[in-house]
């Protein structure tokens, strides 16, 4: 019984200094200047149900509005409540869009992309699937590197061919040193979505930047996520499609 405690105080110790390390990371730095078009001309925003209902009449034509990445599934059974009118809303308005899988570290891979399997239209004209792995709002588990690929692994495996394109790894550049440097070679083959509100990342290194969480646009009340597209990224080409 004491070494079953021992272990319990122990996972809830590496859970807290996992999320105090992710959060003093993020905060880090004063916040600079939000990227221009000029530099970044597409931008996007990402969303889930925290956004409430959205004006997409308004939210379409702005310049800084390209694309929507919206949360879709969490775990192995969550499924947002607004992914689907939101999926079909964007394409209505003629929005280029994609969506997230909130990646738990306590549920099988394999049952998460189930979920995914049964939530997420393999439509052609959306952006790749997009992964997001943060300590954050998971569980309590911090997953071993041997853990976190075998898991990943198993994701991807169960979805197959099914959506297309490179996948998007969302995460901030404190879990990328913890699990990806050196290591990517362990990982299925993907693209980054770097969390990164105190700093400009290389943009070599980086595909989708996630700059602000506080962002202000027409068309949805409070505050939304913030992205800008690296212009060197593989993804590029999905923006001069005749679809978008």
């Amino acid at each position: 019984m004491r070494r079953v405690f021992r272990l319990l105080i122990t996972a809830i110790i590496l859970t807290v200094v996992a999320a105090g390390a992710y959060l003093a990371y993020d905060r880090a730095m004063t916040p600079f200047s939000p990227p221009s078009l000029a530099d970044y001309p597409i931008q996007g925003i990402d969303i889930s149900h925290h956004q409430g209902d959205i004006d997409w009449a308004r939210l379409k034509g702005q310049p800084n509005i390209r694309f929507v990445i919206m949360k879709a599934t969490e775990g192995g059974d969550h499924r947002d409540r607004k992914f689907a009118a939101n999926w079909q809303a964007a394409r209505d308005a003629g929005i280029i869009r994609g969506a997230y899988h909130f990646f738990t570290f306590c549920r099988p891979g394999a049952e998460q992309a189930d979920n995914v399997l049964a939530t997420i239209p393999a439509d052609a004209d959306a952006l790749p699937l997009a992964l997001d792995l943060e300590f954050t709002g998971n569980c309590g588990k911090v997953p071993t590197l041997d853990e976190l690929s075998a898991e990943l692994s198993a994701f991807y495996t169960r979805l197959g061919s099914r959506y297309p394109g490179r996948p998007l790894f969302y995460m901030n550049e404190s879990f990328f040193e913890q699990y990806f440097a050196g290591n990517e070679s362990r990982f299925p083959p993907h693209d980054l979505w770097i969390r990164s509100i105190a700093h400009r990342p290389n943009c070599s290194r980086w595909s989708l930047w996630q700059f602000a969480d506080d962002g202000k646009v027409e068309g949805i009340k409070g505050a939304v996520d913030l992205n800008a597209l690296c212009p060197e990224s593989g993804l590029a080409p999905y923006f001069s499609r005749p679809w978008s």
